[in-house]
């Protein structure tokens, strides 16, 4: 296991990670990093707790909002996939009545002869 010192609001923060991981660990703990600054732009000043909580905060109202966008993104695909379906399934109608027409006035013609 690697170990990784991730630096965020100043504070150091000793980390471990699968080997190979380290720099995702770094990107994420600057991930962190962008949100605390825009905290402090804000005029956010309070107790480092306070800060890492708004953090998360953020952080999961963003990933919120990604899971909203993919579900209706989702649905969206599914709608246009039953569209699609439904016509598909009214043109085999249309050739199936055309065949059963065929099928009838051959049947009713043999009859004929």
């Amino acid at each position: 296991m690697a170990q990784v010192t991730v630096r965020i609001n100043g504070f150091s923060y000793p980390v471990g990670c699968k080997e190979g991981q380290e720099k995702h660990l770094q990107a994420m703990a600057q991930e962190v990093e962008r949100r605390i600054e825009r905290i402090h732009a804000l005029g956010g000043h309070s107790g480092e707790g306070r800060l890492l909580a708004l953090a998360a905060l953020l952080m999961a109202d963003e990933i919120h909002d990604l899971k909203a966008e993919k579900m209706s993104s989702d649905t969206a695909h599914q709608l246009a996939q039953g569209k699609q379906a439904r016509i598909e399934n009214e043109r085999r109608t249309e050739q199936l009545a055309h065949l059963v027409e065929r099928a009838e006035s051959i049947a009713a013609a043999m009859e004929e002869d």
